[in-house]
């Protein structure tokens, strides 16, 4: 975790003076990255007590204050920088992650990190010429996808078909461990849906 994650001065202690207006013993600051790899992603900071802490989180032990930092954002918060900007009115918290909507795949890689990457390298493209989109809701314990469809896909009356032909038959094939796709989106909200145009004869 060395040199990924630049906290600056000004941040660590803006961050110290939020921890002690909570009036809470053991506690520190979390970052992480909410859909990181993907082109949703957010990168985050939360209050966080000793007794939330993960034993596969990375602890930065700063001056002022513990920090610490998602297991599964890690790969996706290197170069990142948390600065307090004193010279706005009020000052203003920033942090900037440029790795954070970058695809990481590797040996180490989480199932959902390697869905996400063939959502969005493969899977996205294609239906962008729909209008349409997909995205990772979870990967159960029982090994199956759950994805939400978006744009020109929500209503289209073609989505079972794209499910299971093209977006299952391909998450299945490049990863073996998932089980089936299913989707949880609301297709009677149509007003977006894709329809073919009909060709003039």
């Amino acid at each position: 975790m060395k040199n990924k994650i630049e906290i600056t001065n000004s941040a660590e202690v803006y961050l110290k003076k939020l921890i002690d207006g909570k009036d809470e013993d053991n506690l520190g600051i979390r970052i992480f990255i909410d859909r990181p790899g993907t082109p949703k992603a957010e990168t985050c900071l939360a209050f966080c007590n000793t007794d939330e802490v993960s034993k596969d989180d990375e602890v930065m032990h700063l001056e002022l204050i513990d920090v610490y930092i998602d297991s599964k954002s890690i790969n996706f918060l290197k170069d990142a920088i948390v600065n307090f900007d004193e010279d706005n009115f009020d000052g203003q918290l920033t942090i900037k992650a440029p790795n954070a909507k970058m695809p990481n795949i590797g040996e180490n890689s989480t199932i959902e990190d390697k869905i996400n990457f063939i959502l969005y390298n493969e899977i996205n493209p294609m239906l962008a010429s729909h209008g349409g989109e997909v995205s990772l809701v979870e990967f159960t314990e029982d090994s199956d996808v759950i994805l939400q469809f978006g744009g020109g896909c929500q209503g289209c009356g073609m989505i079972d078909v794209t499910l299971k032909d093209g977006i299952e038959t391909t998450l299945i094939e490049q990863i073996p461990e998932i089980r089936s796709v299913k989707d949880i989106t609301d297709h009677s909200i149509d007003e977006n849906a894709y329809y073919p145009q009909e060709q003039e004869s």
